[in-house]
């Protein structure tokens, strides 16, 4: 695909995003048109309390009381809402469209089922803003993986930057977006990211992140259990493709099983950075450069490991002036604009999905708050 014509009339848009690493609700501000990003505002990251991370987890897989915690979930965000407001020092008034992601407890793109909790028409009334949520369906309806979404949103904010240029999002599942010369995108899933790491990290140590991968750097790889990680046949499937966060669940308690907590931390990380290099062959051409967004940016021992086996420089976004954190959250603002203007959000190159498709559905407050 290549990139749509600039639209008219930037609007301020507010994104939300909940990620697959259950840390909190990230919140962020941008004015767009839908095509380009004239302006990033504010942003911030509201973490969820333990006790919801932990109800949020035990649904997971579509499972227990999903009903009673996708509203807890949702009025999370709306107080993420307006908190980031009242930070920018903003009325509801003032933007025009909240991109809701909600927060995904399935994703089962063969079945054509991705699933992604959060009342769009709920938030609505609360905030006071139009909502659109939903993002996903209509691309698995057609076909497609249903993720990667943020590729159009990287390809936007690349205009400009040298390339080939492959922007590496490590969230709780790793993906990739490859963009072209010719801001031609190939993006999909690599592998998991930060999700099995922190959830060694939480069953071993109480903590829910390896923070800065002290754990890792502690413990020696495990080379038997890696090769066995890498020999699961989703390295040589062809994109586009994407994952489960918990795909890998059970194959990595079997192979790790009996593990020192460092050397089991040492072997999951060591298979995040395995996993990238491996996604290599599939890309149209070698990058010129990698950007690194998402939490596992943070992480020195991933950092150090991506730098040893990817062949071009490896930087954090923020060498390019990206904000890494509140990077998702913009992206679903930029979509959500798109959805209002009935722009696509998918391509053949980004989810596999038969043509450029729209998606989103739109939910107006029926009060003022």
């Amino acid at each position: 695909m290549t990139a749509p014509d600039r639209q008219e009339q930037p609007i301020l848009a507010l994104g939300l995003m909940s990620g697959t690493s259950l840390d909190g609700v990230d919140a962020a501000l941008i004015r767009t048109d839908g095509a380009t990003v004239s302006e990033r505002g504010g942003c911030l990251t509201l973490p969820y309390p333990p006790d919801l991370r932990g109800r949020l987890r035990a649904v997971l897989g579509g499972v227990g009381a999903v009903a009673a915690v996708e509203r807890e979930v949702t009025l999370f965000h709306a107080e993420a809402v307006g908190q980031l407001l009242r930070q920018a020092q903003l009325p509801a008034a003032a933007v025009a469209v909240v991109g809701f992601h909600g927060h995904t407890i399935l994703h089962r793109p063969k079945e054509r089922r991705s699933w992604q909790i959060g009342d769009g028409a709920l938030l609505a009334e609360r905030v006071g803003i139009p909502v659109v949520n939903d993002f996903r369906s209509a691309d698995v309806a057609a076909g497609g993986q249903g993720a990667p979404f943020v590729p159009i949103f990287h390809a936007a904010l690349a205009a400009g930057l040298e390339r080939p240029l492959a922007v590496l999002n490590l969230g709780g599942v790793a993906n990739i977006t490859w963009i072209g010369e010719n801001d031609s995108l190939l993006a999909f899933d690599t592998g998991p990211g930060n999700a099995l790491i922190d959830d060694w990290a939480l069953h071993h140590t109480g903590q829910p992140v390896d923070a800065e991968g002290r754990l890792a750097s502690a413990g020696l790889v495990q080379r038997a259990a890696l090769e066995a990680f890498l020999a699961h046949p989703y390295f040589a499937q062809q994109p586009p493709k994407s994952l489960d966060r918990d795909d890998f669940r059970q194959l990595a308690h079997r192979l790790t099983e009996g593990l020192s907590a460092a050397n089991g931390a040492a072997t999951l990380t060591a298979f995040t950075v395995a996993a990238v290099e491996r996604a290599m062959p599939h890309l149209p051409g070698a990058p010129r450069r990698w950007l690194v967004c998402g939490g596992g940016r943070h992480n020195p021992r991933i950092m150090a490991g991506l730098r040893e086996v990817l062949p071009a420089p490896v930087a954090a976004v923020e060498a390019v002036g990206w904000d890494g954190d509140a990077l998702e959250a913009q992206a679903f603002a930029f979509l959500a604009v798109r959805s209002l203007k009935g722009l696509p959000l998918s391509w053949p190159g980004t989810t596999g999905v038969a043509g450029p498709q729209c998606g989103g559905r739109l939910f107006r407050p029926t009060a003022s708050v």
